[in-house]
């Protein structure tokens, strides 16, 4: 099949039951074919439209006929339509997430995945008739080098009483690659702070950020060192809102462990200032690394316990 397209109608032929509200279509191109794709999700009369491939869809075979992704350059907005939350959740390198609490909204489960890069689709799926979440969903990286990273460092993360289940959809290998594994330790070090995205007392903003990616234990030992970051983050991070306190644990001299090293603790007067900073600061690059920026539990900010 050809994957050249131009005037004329990309639809070749169409069947429709109506009993069972489904129809294939067939494309004239794999490119347009592939385009289609980035209709799933859009809302139709009110409803969400899915867009899925047939059961007997290969993924290697046809990413040997032409492109298997929507063009990243097609505007949906052009015959006003908007993206749908699903798209673009096709392919080799979509990713598995099981084990979910119920409880978990959209929200809070993106903002896990999204420690390790931007998504480019993300569905959460939910039942039918009640909306309630299933437990499981389903998500892509703009940058698909992440995602044996992101499928082993999730798999088997406890929350709760429950245990994630995170790999390929399709079934491969999900083992990083050996010029991977500073990547993948870096973010099995991390997976903990996020653990807070994920716990009750936490799943509300508060004016508390945590921030971590953005010093390092050794750029602390010197006091002029120290001085001049504490002032440039204070600078900074006062573009956000008020700024009340911020604070840095430093290395302890005598070589004891401290408790919150490496991270960067924010308070502002009132949660607008910690949104907004939260918004500002996640996944900004400090030393080649992407800032993690989260909420922390004003309480536990307050008695001065930086570990958790």
């Amino acid at each position: 099949m050809s994957t050249l397209s131009g005037p004329g109608d990309s639809v070749v032929n169409v069947y429709i039951n109506h009993d069972k509200k489904f129809a294939f279509v067939e494309m004239r191109s794999v490119e347009e074919a592939s385009n289609a794709m980035a209709l799933d999700g859009i809302i139709l009369e009110g409803a969400p439209v899915k867009v899925r491939r047939p059961t007997d869809y290969i993924p290697t075979l046809a990413a040997t006929l032409g492109p298997s992704q929507p063009n990243p350059e097609l505007n949906l907005a052009a015959v006003g339509l908007a993206p749908g939350s699903t798209g673009g959740l096709e392919g080799p390198d979509r990713i598995f997430v099981g084990g979910l609490p119920y409880y978990f909204t959209d929200a809070q489960i993106r903002d896990l995945l999204e420690s390790f890069g931007s998504l480019r689709g993300f569905n959460l799926v939910k039942d039918g008739e009640t909306g309630n979440s299933k437990g499981y969903a389903f998500c892509v990286y703009n940058d698909t080098s992440v995602t044996d990273i992101t499928c082993a460092a999730l798999n088997g993360m406890k929350l709760g009483d429950k245990t994630l289940t995170v790999h390929r959809a399709i079934q491969g290998t999900v083992e990083p690659k050996p010029e991977q594994e500073s990547t993948l330790l870096h973010a099995q070090q991390q997976i903990a702070l996020q653990k807070l995205l994920l716990q009750p007392a936490a799943l509300l903003a508060t004016k508390v950020l945590c921030l971590t990616q953005v010093v390092q234990p050794e750029e602390l030992m010197e006091d002029e060192d120290y001085e001049d970051i504490l002032e440039d983050m204070k600078v900074e991070c006062s573009k956000f809102g008020t700024l009340v306190n911020v604070v840095i644990p430093r290395p302890n001299p005598t070589g004891e462990p401290t408790p919150g090293i490496g991270k960067v603790f924010l308070e502002y007067a009132d949660v607008e200032g910690s949104t907004k900073a939260r918004q500002g600061l996640r996944g900004r690059k400090f030393g080649g690394n992407a800032v993690v920026a989260v909420f922390y539990p004003e309480n536990k900010f307050a008695e001065r316990e930086y570990g958790g």
